[in-house]
């Protein structure tokens, strides 16, 4: 599709906007949200017709890319035979969509409770594990993301949760393994990953294994900063949950359906949790849908006794057709294989070199096509590019670096000091190319703070 300008129109959808609108994780006053016009593929564009290829996929979740038009028609037909209808009884869609889910899941995770997203498909993991133990904590790791209702952000680990933090939650949280600034005063992955297992165990004696419900990891944490777990970090946390009692689980949330180069992140690690949360790409976004894929111990618990909660819109049609439709999509056009295929062969070795050229690039970690870009201002002493949570003056640096992508035509995932790159995993070799051809001017603009 060729964007056509109308700038009145863009003038119009923006100030009705900014009266009435109430943006998320923002300050009003001082954002300045792009009016966008149409989306199409792995690119959206404006009302002035300036087109964006988009290395954010929205916000991760776009990954057959925007308007896939088998998807686009299978919500069409199902909101011609049936728009909505209660969670309770049993239709189409929502069958055929739990058990396209539940056939692609690891091990017996064959049960799937619908939500509305991640959030609650967390709130309801937790829930579920509280349950099914009788014990109260969850442990949860810093730098992690699980969501913005109240349980989830109480579990999460980044700054998002400070404001919200209650204290009374039942969350702990622990260090999980990260080498390039690790905590452990390790100097290679098998040190870091035996010394997080090591803290983390203590962790778990000192707060009382009889207490610990459940252990929530990202399988790949996302909006944290995609550090890929050390080879037998995750099935030694398997190993502490089987020792203990406790039930494992993963947030696929952001990492599941094929941003891996796997249906699951878990598929890259041969582990199998009990319980594992998805959202996001499960539908590429398109009708909001989360859940929780259940396994046989955990399912059997509410066998005879009820689970006590519930949502409205569980598994509501127009979203689990949009699931049916964008799963069939992915294997029919091996998306998933493509994403692990161009990862593998072209952004692995590109971001690598762009490493090599800029001195702002500390690190390039990531999979398929899920990628982090760690921005220094010293490579040596590994400072960042910005301090932690920084904003105004202090993140002026990765401002600067965002405005120069976006002058590019490249709109960037950028989170505190990294860039992220996480484009549709059905993007083509040359549109992969054309971004990082962007990225790498952009670096440059980087690469002016740095010592």
């Amino acid at each position: 599709m060729t964007p056509q300008p109308n700038p009145e129109a863009g003038a119009a959808v923006k100030a009705a906007d900014r009266d009435h609108v109430f943006h998320s994780w923002s300050a009003q006053e001082l954002i300045d949200p792009l009016a966008v016009a149409g989306a199409e593929g792995s690119y959206f564009w404006d009302y002035d017709g300036r087109r964006y290829l988009d290395f954010s996929s929205g916000l991760v979740y776009t990954n057959i890319g925007y308007q896939h038009p088998k998807v686009v028609a299978a919500i069409q037909e199902q909101a011609a035979t049936m728009t909505t209808f209660a969670p309770a009884f049993a239709i189409e869609a929502r069958s055929e969509a739990a058990r396209l889910i539940a056939e692609r899941t690891p091990g017996d995770l064959d049960k799937i409770f619908f939500t509305n997203g991640g959030a609650d498909a967390v709130e309801h993991a937790i829930r579920m594990a509280r349950l099914h133990t009788g014990r109260p904590k969850v442990l949860s790791a810093y730098r992690s993301y699980h969501g913005g209702t109240q349980q989830a952000v109480n579990i999460t680990g980044d700054p998002r949760r400070w404001a919200s933090d209650s204290g009374t939650a039942g969350v702990v949280h622990f260090w999980a393994p990260y080498l390039y600034r690790t905590r452990f005063y390790a100097e290679t992955e098998e040190q870091e990953c035996a010394r997080a297992l090591e803290h983390l165990e203590t962790t778990i004696a000192f707060e009382g294994p009889s207490t610990v419900a459940a252990i929530i990891l990202e399988t790949i944490p996302g909006t944290a900063g995609i550090m890929v777990p050390p080879p037998g970090y995750l099935a030694g946390v398997r190993e502490l949950c089987d020792k203990y009692g406790i039930v494992f689980v993963l947030d696929e949330v952001m990492a599941g359906f094929g941003r891996t180069g796997e249906w699951f992140a878990a598929d890259l690690f041969d582990v199998t949790p009990d319980l594992l949360t998805f959202a996001k790409g499960v539908n590429s976004g398109y009708v909001p849908l989360g859940g929780v894929a259940i396994s046989g111990a955990i399912a059997e618990t509410f066998g005879k006794r009820p689970y006590p909660g519930g949502l409205t819109y569980s598994g509501h049609p127009l979203a689990c057709a949009a699931a049916v439709a964008t799963i069939n999509v992915m294997a029919e056009e091996g998306i998933v294989e493509n994403a692990a295929r161009l990862g593998a062969s072209v952004l692995e070795p590109e971001l690598r070199a762009l490493a090599e050229r800029h001195p702002s690039v500390g690190e390039v970690r990531g999979t398929g096509m899920f990628w982090a870009l760690e921005l220094v201002r010293d490579r040596e002493t590994r400072e960042p590019l910005v301090p932690y949570n920084a904003a105004g003056e202090a993140n002026a640096p990765m401002a600067a670096f965002a405005a120069a992508a976006k002058d590019g035509g490249l709109w960037p995932f950028v989170n505190m000091n990294r860039t992220h790159v996480v484009p549709p995993c059905n993007i083509g070799e040359a549109e992969l190319k054309e971004g990082l051809g962007v990225l790498d001017a952009a670096l440059s603009v980087a690469d002016e703070y740095t010592q």
